[in-house]
């Protein structure tokens, strides 16, 4: 009978265990949801080239793609000669690199469109969410959107 109960109990704390997966580099990959709602991000890892096994993401849906009956711009580029550049297809993330021991994805940036600023960035996975955090200098100085993973 003790070992019945002693059974019970172990299988009972095995249950309530979370599984917790180890983290890969590519686990990244794939559409995630912006904290608004506003946007669709395709995350996707370079294949070759300069960039090969660096990591990006790439608007691919807009809750509103248009404005006045155009499509929206990047308007706010401090480049002018990109500032009819379309937003749906725009790349926001760039040369991201897998830290396994920090379990972070680092020394990359993201393109804000809606002030035309570019920040360095670090996103962790916490579960189905990705932790995106922009900051200028220091990562303690900036700010932490939660993105969701989607279809």
């Amino acid at each position: 009978m003790k070992n019945f109960i002693y059974s019970s109990i172990i299988a009972l704390i095995l249950a309530c265990t979370p599984t917790l997966k180890a983290q890969v580099a590519d686990d990244i990959l794939g559409n995630w949801l912006n904290q608004e709602g506003t946007a669709k991000i395709h995350v996707f890892k370079a294949i070759n080239g300069k960039f090969k096994g660096k990591y990006f993401g790439k608007i691919y849906w807009l809750k509103e793609p248009t404005k006045n009956g155009k499509p929206k711009v990047d308007e706010k580029n401090p480049d002018a000669s990109k500032r009819n550049v379309e937003i749906n297809g725009l790349i926001l993330l760039n040369n991201f690199e897998f830290d396994a021991d920090d379990k972070e994805w680092e020394d990359g940036t993201i393109y804000d469109p809606k002030n035309g600023k570019t920040y360095s960035c670090n996103i962790t996975l916490v579960g189905d969410k990705l932790n995106v955090r922009g900051y200028v200098g220091i990562s303690m100085i900036g700010r932490t959107a939660i993105w969701t993973k989607t279809n």
